[in-house]
């Protein structure tokens, strides 16, 4: 955590001479912004887990209620590749969004064993004031920061993930 508290740089060597491939790697592990991260993370999501409690939902509740709301029609199997979790893991959390009105699930048109998740207006609501909550947070992030910030950490973040095939990073 020092590093991260005190700001200090992990020194970086070139792996690669070829100037479209020069890739950086770390002599020693990025400390700083791992820890960073780490802390980011635990805030950022730490805002959205209070709120969650209140209708006794937690993390795995919000990211199916946030896909869902922003794809509306996303099937079951496509949630399953986008989170990259088992059928298993999100009975539970999907029995409860049903249940409770917070998604409905129809049957695919032209295949009738696909089962589509929609947002009900309940869903909607809480999926907005969730994003409200979070987005907040980068805005104070963001307004102390110089003009740019947001793509440049738009691409770092991209940059980190891993994308399936065919997905926008």
């Amino acid at each position: 955590m020092e590093d991260a508290v005190q700001g200090k740089a992990t020194p970086l060597r070139a792996v690669s001479r070829d100037a479209e491939a020069c890739q950086e790697i770390p002599q020693e592990p990025m400390f700083d912004l791992i820890e960073l991260f780490f802390f980011a993370y635990r805030d950022f999501v730490g805002d959205a887990d209070r709120l969650l409690l209140r209708y006794n939902f937690g993390r795995a509740h919000h990211r199916v209620l946030h896909f869902v709301d922003r794809r509306p029609g996303l099937a079951v199997a496509e949630l399953l590749d986008l989170l990259k979790i088992t059928k298993q893991s999100l009975s539970r959390v999907l029995k409860d969004l049903l249940d409770q009105n917070y998604l409905e699930q129809r049957l695919g048109l032209s295949d009738r064993r696909q089962r589509l998740l929609y947002p009900t207006d309940k869903g909607r609501a809480l999926a907005l004031d969730l994003a409200q909550l979070q987005s907040r947070r980068f805005a104070r992030a963001l307004e102390s920061l110089p003009a740019g910030t947001r793509e440049q950490t738009t691409a770092f973040l991209a940059a980190i993930r891993d994308s399936a095939p065919g997905e926008t990073p």
